[in-house]
C-alpha cells in the first residue's frame, strides 16, 4: 500500500501553545568523505564514518516532524563534509524539513600520516573531530572542534629534580569558528609545535631517545599550553573565533590539571 494512503499524523495541529527548539535524530551513523585543506592549501579528502546530529525547531502549532526526511537527505546523495560545504546541508535540512532552524553535527576519527622524528618512518595519527553548524535568525556558524594529543613535561619537576622530571600526554581541545579557506591539518600541526613534543603513531629507539630529550628542553605547564596555542591561533587566517582547553592527565596525581582560554563568539546553542 502506498504510504501516502496513511493519514499524515505528525502534521497534525497541536494546542499546548508550546514550540519544541531542537527535534530530529541523534547517534546515526553513516558513511561520509570529509575535505580538507591541507597545509599546502591543497584540496584532500579521507573516507570515514561519522556519528550525526541532525535537528529542526518546531513551530508551537504542528505536532511532529517527519523523522524519515533527516535519513532521506544523509541517503539521497554521498554526503561530502567540510568547513565551505556546511551551509549546503544546513539549507537542505531547513528546506527539506520545512523549518526555520536547523542544526548539523558530525562526529568522526581524522587520520594524518605522520613521519617519525629520526627513523622516518610514516605511519597514521588519529584525531577527535567534530564538525557542526547552526542556522538560525538566517545566519549559519560552522564550528569545528578537534582534540590533538601531545606530550608535556613539568618545568617545575624538572626545576627540583637531580635526576629526570615528569611528563604526561595531554589533550588540547579547540573549538573553532572557522571559514570556508580553514585548514583542519595546519591547525593541527600549530598545535602540535607549542608542546613539548608531538606524538607519533610509531616510534623506535631513536625517536623515543630524541623525543624523551625534546620534551626535557622544551617543558609546558598547561597554562603555557593555552597561552601559547593561543597566541599562535590570532594569527591564523580563516579563524573568527576560538577556545583552546588543555589537560594534563598528571603522571603523579589521580586528578587532571586544566586551562583554557575562550574567545568565542557563538550563539548560545553552540557553545
Amino acid at each position: 500500500m502506498n504510504s501516502n494512503c496513511f493519514e499524515d499524523v505528525q502534521s497534525w495541529p497541536d494546542s499546548r501553545d508550546l514550540a519544541v527548539d531542537r527535534v530530529g535524530i541523534r547517534g546515526i551513523k553513516h558513511p561520509i568523505r570529509f575535505e580538507d585543506l591541507n597545509s599546502q592549501q591543497v584540496l584532500s579528502s579521507q573516507h570515514l564514518v561519522a556519528t550525526i546530529d541532525m535537528m529542526v525547531n518546531l513551530p508551537k502549532d504542528v505536532k511532529g516532524t517527519h523523522m524519515s526526511r533527516f535519513v532521506e537527505i544523509l541517503n539521497a546523495q554521498e554526503v561530502v563534509l567540510s568547513v565551505a560545504n556546511m551551509p549546503y546541508w544546513l539549507d537542505t535540512l531547513i528546506t527539506k524539513l520545512e523549518s526555520q532552524h536547523c542544526f548539523f553535527k558530525a562526529d568522526f576519527q581524522y587520520f594524518l600520516n605522520k613521519t617519525a622524528p629520526i627513523s622516518k618512518i610514516k605511519s597514521l595519527m588519529d584525531y577527535e573531530v567534530s564538525l557542526y553548524g547552526m542556522f538560525y535568525q538566517n545566519k549559519a556558524q560552522v564550528i569545528v572542534t578537534v582534540v590533538v594529543p601531545v606530550t608535556t613535561l613539568c618545568p617545575c619537576s624538572k626545576k627540583i629534580s637531580k635526576h629526570g622530571a615528569h611528563n604526561q600526554r595531554s589533550h588540547i581541545t579547540l573549538t573553532l569558528q572557522a571559514e570556508p579557506q580553514f585548514s583542519l591539518e595546519h591547525v593541527i600541526q600549530l598545535v602540535e609545535s607549542k608542546a613539548s613534543c608531538e606524538l607519533y603513531g610509531i616510534v623506535k629507539r631513536n625517536d623515543e631517545k630524541y623525543i624523551t630529550e625534546k620534551a626535557y628542553e622544551n617543558p609546558k605547564f598547561v597554562e603555557d599550553l593555552v597561552r601559547d596555542v593561543a597566541a599562535a591561533l590570532d594569527k591564523v587566517d580563516n579563524i573568527s573565533g576560538f577556545k583552546v582547553a588543555s589537560e594534563n592527565f598528571e603522571s603523579i596525581h589521580n586528578h587532571s590539571a586544566y586551562a583554557e582560554i575562550d574567545r568565542l563568539t557563538l550563539a548560545a546553542d553552540l557553545r
